[in-house]
């Protein structure tokens, strides 16, 4: 996906396998599989003080898949053109985000994490950080 083509209804809920056990439940994400791209990385965001506002920007080539592993919080995604919000709260469905959407997560309750699988090593160049360049970026290419 290139600048300007990649549009919100990229986004989407992926529930995850879960299989049930009374002494706890199992869920597992395999490369190409649940999601679509191969992981490269993974990382997750904890103890996040109240109030604090996540992420404020977007990528241009990276693919990313959003968890709450533990607690909730919501994941806005913005396309430059519509806005959308999610609310996330359970271990076995996740957000996926393709690249050139913008991305803001808060409302983290108390204790909560947040899994992030995506499919590349950490690029600088690959981020936007700044909400104007983003729009300007994700106007270039006709949708």
């Amino acid at each position: 996906m290139t600048a300007g083509t990649c549009k919100i209804e990229n986004c989407k809920l992926i529930e995850l396998p879960k299989i049930n056990d009374p002494r706890g439940n199992l869920t597992f994400i395999e490369n190409s599989r649940h999601i679509p791209f191969d992981i490269k990385r993974v990382y997750y965001l904890y103890d996040v003080p109240g109030g604090a506002l996540r992420a404020g920007h977007a990528h241009k080539g990276l693919h990313q898949f959003l968890i709450a592993m533990s607690g909730s919080f919501d994941v806005t995604v913005d396309d430059g053109f519509h806005k959308m919000k999610y609310h996330l709260n359970r271990s076995y469905y996740g957000l996926y985000i393709p690249p050139m959407i913008w991305r803001e997560i808060d409302n983290f309750s108390s204790g909560s994490v947040c899994l992030a699988v995506v499919s590349d090593y950490y690029d600088e160049s690959d981020y936007y950080r700044h909400y104007p360049d983003f729009i300007r970026a994700s106007r270039e290419t006709p949708r």
